[in-house]
Formats: structure tokens, C-alpha cells, sequence
């Protein structure tokens, strides 16, 4: 706040200013006082020092602290001395990370606080480089006894963390915040244009610079600086710097960095005694290219990087991070400023391939202004001078690749407010527009080179909308048709599978949809199987979440293993996902919707399984399904699986899991798998419900054995049976399946009760005995006959 003052005059409490700042789009995430967890810490003078009567490595210190008599502190640091001033922690007081410091003894003698180092208020030596980091911090500053030790020292600072979105780049800066509390509060801005005096040299006589890449640079500016006299930067400088979250370094880089919060705009010193040649060439990176960047990590480039190179190698990675041998060295007699713009998308492409993310390359993959390159190349020169760095040559080099066309958007205040829902005048958006620095002359606005999300009537309504205020903005209902929210028929369709299986006792779980490669061979897929061809992802985490799967087992099965590791006896889930079928390289996959169901447990089998799916059948109103073994299937158990099929076509195949599968995920009991086509369950699903009223005749019930080959399926005898039986039919239920001594070898006896009736007369037993002699002839043909 004390740097923001510089700009505009803010006078106000931090929850007043955040408020302020909030509601005009400067979202304030949270402010803090530094030295706000220090208490009771002042300065003091030591009076004296004498040896501990008890101990050879104490001594103990008379000490003023402005009170009206000196206090005794025992202390064991060898750097103390009468007339030092020094930071004094006094009984009762608290210094950062909630250490307190109450008076006792050492070794028999009394000790009322504590002498503080740099580490004990979480400071640094380049906060004061005079300092030591191993004894008492000695104060050199201008303070006097019992002065607080906050503003003493300068951490007393307020410090407000805004929430930039990406769209702002601007307001990445100390002024770009600087002109949004301006206009906020209807407060003057005062920027200051740098001025440089510059000396005889020229920068041309150390260094030239060409853009071989305007389409991913499209600025370059450089001035050389000579005599350079590397020293640590002023106390004020390291304050603004510490409270920003910046370590202070030296002169050059603190420059560097004060003007790239300043401004916005990255900046970067090179050697010059490294630029070999005395030539700068923006250019892409040849393939195989390396280079060892200033954390001393060496990295390879390739074509689609630009570098920042001297006559014969890359000196830094343009918008990111400089070389090994560009950076400033204690013998650095002569530097070169530089001040560019790179393409963002670029920088973004090119920090990611190299794993580097730096407070530069986040700056510019947002897109800054190239406007700003020279203004920020200027100020550093001109601190270079005030803090008598060096010695600035007397011009520049900026090559610039830009279109300096400014943007114009026209001002339609009656367009703006049925936008909004406002009623504003178009004198109050002129004069708001005119606070944000837009020019405006009979409704036509330009758009500061800055302000690069502006770029038609929408943004400048926004622009209006934050400075009215959006808590004045009347709530209004929509006008026109009323777009009224609600599910679709599809989204409708799925919650009601969803409760569905809920009330079946499941429980549901969500899986990404990305997975491994290694998931296929998990579960035993066949090498060969078009299953394994799968979409794969470009830029993926990792191996494990490289490719979208083709199938929901791998990722259910995973489930279920964790809770099996995790002791849980049973576990019974579904999940309603998406599987991703790839077709040309070129072209979108098919995204089809899939129920997976899993299960384990002594309560659970191959019949609960069974039974979920046809709850989710009978849901969907499909009824005339078949059920056909599947004995192929490597991840099943063979005889243990089958395909659910409409009109010859697969809806669902489920079944127990084979042992070496579950082994694969560490479960060792039996499991049971279900996969339901979703979208073909909504497709064939049959909604609409028919009201039947209860009957008024009486029924009649007739139970029918029958022995068949065992191969032959219990649907095919009850489909037979339902065939021959006509509308008569009201149920058929299985309520018998024996094999034993009294039955051929190969054979079953099947027994079913058959419940007949009619809605509009009770069934004689003439009727009943045709129904049941053509239901006994239609089993016959296929191979069943009555028992005997």
C-alpha cells in the first residue's frame, strides 16, 4: 500500500479499500499487516556487557528500551557490544510463528526477554545485507531505544493479494492496480514518466539486435549500461520488493524485478562479456540445440522455440528464463537491459515442453503490451542511475514489429443499457470510461494499448457495468420468452436408472475416464481386440491417465479392489459413464454412455447381478429380451457369463469375473460384472404406462414339468411357452430346475406355474385344457417334453 501511494493517494482501512476494489472488478482475496504476528519487540541499546558469573559462554547485557530504567538479558551471542542497537523481544512478547519469549533465569541469573537475529523476525540478509545471520542483528538503521521494531525496520507495510484474471494482464502491476483504484475512488493518478540522463556511450557500440521471428516477437528493445558497481539495492526498494514476495538480490536484478512489478513488463540484464559477437538474434532454436538456463538444469530445444542467442549459441529462452552466463555476476562490469514481447501461446508451448513456469513466463503467456517495453526499459535505466548502478548509454535499440493502429470501438449508450438492464446516462459512461484512461471524442472510443480484452460493445458495457456498480444494477426478470430450466427426456431417463440401482442397494461411483494401457492386460483383453484401440491423449498427466478408455471394467474393477484392500467384506456399485470409440485420426470419437455394475461378496452372486440389470430392463419397459451364454469372453468366467440381446443386437453382457482378473486387482473372492449399453436401453425403453384395473374373474393355475437337454435356455422354454398360450396368459413363474438319478444324463426337468386368465369371463375347463395342450405341442418342437 505504501508503493500504491506513490500513484494515488489511499487513505482508508484495508476492508474498505478491498470492498471498494472488489466491486469494480479488482478482486481482493485477502490483505495482511506485515510484522502483524510481532508484539511487544522494540530497539534497544546495550548499555554494557559482562561475563555470566556461572557460565563461559553467557553474557549478560544491561540494555535501554526506553523505559525509565535498563533491563538485564542473558544472552549466549558472541557479536554483541556496549552502544549496539539492537532488536529487543521484552517479557510478554510474541515474535512470528507464535514464539513467546517470557523472563526467567540462566544459570541463576535473571533474563527479562530476548536479543533477537535476523532468522527470529523472519528476515533475511537480503533484507539488511549488513547484517549477520549467525548473531544479534545490529542496527544500523535511524531509530532510537523503545521505537518499535515494525516500523524501525520498515515491515510495517500493508499488503493486499488481488485475484487477476487472465483477461487483465494490465493489472499485474503496481500501476495497473494504480489506475483501477484511480478511477475506483475518483482519486488523480500520478504516473511518472522516467527520465534518463544517459551517458556519452552509444548502445550500438556494444550491441545490435535483430527479430528473425516477428510473428513470435514482436518487440525487442535493449540498452547497454556500463561501469556497473554491483551493491545491494536501498532499503526502500527491498521493503517494496520483500512485501511483494520478492528476495531482494543486488542492485541489477532488484531493478529488474522492481520494474517488472512496477510495470508489468519482465525485464532481464545480460553480461554483455557473454553476448558473443555483440549481436542479439531472436530466432527459433535449431533441433538438438541445448542450453543451461540460471537454476543449472540443461535443456534441449527444438524448432518451435524461440531463443534469445548471441553469434554462436542461445543465451536465454525468450520469455522464460536467460542462460547459465547470462546473469549478473560480482564482477559484472557492463549489462545490457532488455525489454521485449513475445507471442504468448508461444512462451505458454514452450514452458511446458521444458517444465519451466517462471513469474515471466506467466506474464507473458497472458499477453502483455508491447506499448510498454521501451517506458519499463527506460525506468530501469533510470534507477540504474539513482541508485548509481551505472552508467546508461545515451540511446536504445527497439526494434518493433508492432501495429501501433489503436482500436476503436463506438459508444451506444442506449444499446449499453438494454445490455445491462440499466437506465445510465451517457455522461456517466464518458466520464467512467474517461477515469479507466479510454479516449473519448463524439462516441468513438480507443482502447489503451493495454487493454487488450476490449474489443467491442459488450466489453465496454462491462467496463461501464463494474464502475456504476454492480450492487446497483435493479434485478429485473428477462424479458421476451422465459427460458424455463428443467431436465431433458435423457437427463430424466438416467436419474431414473440412477434410483433405480440405488434401490437395488447399490452404490454409485464416478471414475476418470482417462486410464492406463497397462488396464487392458489387467484384464486380460486379447492383444488383437479392438477394444485396445483407443483415443490417446496429447498433453497427459502421466502413463496412467494416457489414453480414453474403450471400456468401464478396468475402472470398476479398480474400485472394488480398494475396498476389498480396505476390508470391506462387501461391496455392491454402478457407475453411469462414457466410453470413447476412435475412428480417423483426424476425427471425433463416438462418446457412448455405458452402466457399469460391480459387485463381491458372500450376499451377492450371479443372480443378484442378473437381477439388477433386469430391474434396470423392466425400468426402461423392455420386456421381450433374450439371454445367450458367452463362453468367449477372456475376462469372464466361461459358462459363467451372458449377453442380454434385443432384436439380435447386444444391450448388456454380465457375468462373474475370471479368477485371474480379480487376482489382478487383489480381491480374492469372487466378483460379478455387468456392462449395459445406455444409450440402447434409451433408445428401446418403452415410458409410457398403461393403467389395467384389477380383475373380476377368477384365475386358474396349472403347473407344467417338462425335460429338455440341459444346453437348452429357461428363457427359450418360458418365451415358448408365452407364444403358445395367447393373451390367456396372465404370469409364468420357474419354480423348479432338478437334475439327478431320475433324469437322463444331459437332461433337466424344468417346472413352471402357469397362471391363466380372462378379463371378461371366468376360463372354462375346455378353454383351459386347449391352452395347455398347445403349450405342451410348442414345447414339444423344440425338444421338451413333459415329464413323466
Amino acid at each position: 500500500m505504501k508503493w500504491l501511494n506513490e500513484f494515488v493517494d489511499i487513505d482508508l482501512k484495508p476492508r474498505d479499500f478491498a470492498q471498494a476494489m472488489t466491486m469494480t472488478g479488482s478482486k481482493v482475496e485477502s490483505w495482511r499487516t506485515e510484522g502483524d504476528d510481532i508484539n511487544k519487540v522494540v530497539v534497544g541499546r546495550v548499555l554494557s556487557v559482562d561475563k555470566h558469573p556461572n557460565a563461559d559462554k553467557l553474557v549478560v547485557c544491561s540494555v535501554d528500551v526506553g523505559g525509565e530504567e535498563p533491563i538485564q538479558i542473558v544472552t549466549g551471542a558472541t557479536n554483541v557490544f556496549a552502544g549496539a542497537l539492537v532488536p529487543v523481544a521484552e517479557n510478554g512478547s510474541t515474535l512470528p510463528g507464535g514464539v513467546k519469549i517470557k523472563k526467567g533465569k540462566l544459570r541463576g541469573v535473571e533474563s527479562n526477554g530476548m536479543l533477537c537475529s535476523l532468522g527470529e523476525l523472519k528476515l533475511t540478509k537480503g533484507d539488511f545485507p549488513y547484517a549477520v545471520e549467525d548473531g544479534i542483528f545490529i542496527i544500523e538503521e535511524d531509530c532510537r531505544p523503545g521505537d518499535d521494531i515494525r516500523k524501525a525496520l520498515g515491515i510495517d507495510d500493508t499488503v493486499v493479494e488481488f485475484e487477476i484474471t487472465p483477461n487483465r494482464p494490465d493489472c499485474l502491476s503496481v500501476i495497473g492496480l494504480a489506475r483501477e483504484t484511480a478511477a475506483t475512488f475518483d482519486k488523480p493518478l500520478r504516473l511518472h514518466e522516467p527520465q534518463v540522463k544517459g551517458g556519452s556511450a552509444k548502445t550500438r557500440d556494444y550491441v545490435d539486435a535483430v527479430i528473425r521471428e516477428p510473428e513470435l516477437c514482436y518487440r525487442y528493445s535493449a540498452r547497454a549500461v556500463k561501469n556497473v558497481k554491483i551493491a545491494p539495492s536501498p532499503r526502500w526498494m527491498r521493503e517494496r520488493l520483500r512485501a511483494s514476495g520478492i528476495r531482494p538480490i543486488n542492485n541489477i536484478v532488484d531493478i529488474t524485478n522492481y520494474v517488472c512489478l512496477e510495470y508489468g513488463q519482465p525485464m532481464h540484464a545480460f553480461d554483455y562479456r557473454y553476448i558473443a559477437g555483440g549481436v542479439i538474434n531472436v530466432r527459433r532454436a535449431v533441433k538438438g540445440e541445448k542450453i543451461v538456463t540460471l537454476e543449472g538444469a540443461s535443456h534441449e530445444l527444438d524448432e518451435s522455440m524461440l531463443v534469445i542467442a548471441d553469434k554462436e549459441k542461445p543465451v536465454a529462452v525468450a520469455g522464460i528464463m536467460g542462460g547459465e552466463y547470462s546473469g549478473i555476476m560480482p564482477d559484472t562490469d557492463t549489462i545490457v537491459f532488455e525489454s521485449a514481447m513475445f507471442n504468448g501461446a508461444s512462451v505458454r508451448v514452450t514452458s511446458r515442453k521444458l517444465g519451466l513456469r517462471t513469474e515471466s513466463s506467466a506474464r507473458f503467456e497472458k499477453g502483455l503490451d508491447a506499448q510498454g517495453t521501451l517506458k519499463a526499459l527506460n525506468r530501469a535505466c533510470e534507477l540504474a542511475e539513482m541508485l548509481g548502478a551505472g552508467e546508461p548509454a545515451s540511446d536504445w535499440i527497439d526494434v518493433d514489429c508492432t501495429d501501433k493502429t489503436p482500436r476503436t470501438v463506438r459508444l451506444d449508450a442506449d444499446w449499453t443499457n438494454r445490455f445491462l438492464g440499466t437506465d445510465i446516462s451517457e455522461d456517466f459512461m464518458v466520464k467512467a470510461l474517461r477515469k479507466l484512461d479510454f479516449k473519448v471524442e463524439d462516441n468513438l472510443i480507443t482502447v489503451p494499448s493495454y487493454r487488450g480484452d476490449v474489443s467491442q460493445k459488450a466489453d465496454i458495457a462491462e467496463e461501464v457495468a463494474r464502475m456504476f456498480g454492480y450492487d446497483r444494477i435493479p434485478v429485473r426478470l428477462m424479458h421476451g420468452a422465459t427460458v424455463r430450466g428443467g431436465l431433458t427426456v435423457r437427463q430424466k431417463f438416467d436419474q431414473r436408472a440412477r434410483d433405480t440401482l440405488l434401490a437395488c442397494g447399490l452404490t454409485e461411483i464416478t471414475t476418470y475416464s482417462f486410464i492406463s494401457p497397462k488396464y487392458y492386460d489387467k484384464i486380460l483383453m486379447p492383444k488383437d481386440s479392438p477394444l485396445r484401440r483407443s483415443v490417446t491423449i496429447i498433453n497427459p498427466l502421466g502413463e496412467d491417465t494416457s489414453i480414453m478408455r474403450t471400456t468401464m471394467m478396468p475402472s470398476m474393477l479398480e474400485v472394488l479392489g480398494k475396498n476389498f484392500s480396505n476390508r470391506n467384506l462387501s461391496a455392491a456399485m454402478f457407475e453411469q459413464g462414457t466410453i470413447y470409440v476412435p475412428h480417423g485420426e483426424n476425427e471425433l470419437p463416438d462418446e457412448l454412455p455405458q452402466t457399469a455394475i460391480g459387485m463381491y461378496g458372500e450376499k451377492y452372486d450371479f443372480y443378484t447381478l442378473k437381477g439388477a440389470v433386469e430391474e434396470l430392463l423392466a425400468m426402461a419397459g423392455i420386456r421381450d429380451y433374450d439371454v445367450e451364454a458367452v463362453s468367449d469372453d477372456p475376462s469372464f468366467h466361461p459358462g459363467r457369463c451372458a449377453d442380454v440381446l434385443l432384436g439380435g443386437k447386444r444391450i448388456a453382457r454380465l457375468g462373474e469375473v475370471y479368477p485371474d482378473v480379480s487376482e489382478n486387482y487383489g480381491i480374492e473372492s469372487r466378483v460379478y460384472y455387468a456392462s449395459v449399453d445406455a444409450q440402447a436401453l434409451f433408445d428401446n425403453a418403452s415410458l409410457d404406462r398403461v393403467y389395467t384395473p384389477l380383475p373380476k374373474f377368477p384365475a386358474t393355475v396349472r403347473d407344467i414339468a417338462v425335460t429338455c437337454d440341459e444346453v437348452l435356455p429357461v428363457l427359450k422354454l418360458e418365451k415358448t411357452i408365452k407364444s403358445a398360450a395367447g393373451k390367456s396368459l396372465e404370469s409364468i413363474e420357474l419354480f423348479d430346475v432338478y437334475r439327478g438319478h431320475q433324469i437322463a444324463q444331459g437332461k433337466k426337468s424344468v417346472a413352471f406355474s402357469i397362471t391363466l386368465r380372462a378379463s371378461d369371463r371366468t376360463l372354462t375347463d375346455e378353454e383351459t385344457a386347449k391352452t395347455m395342450e398347445r403349450i405342451v405341442s410348442a414345447l414339444k418342437n423344440i425338444g421338451a417334453d413333459l415329464r413323466s
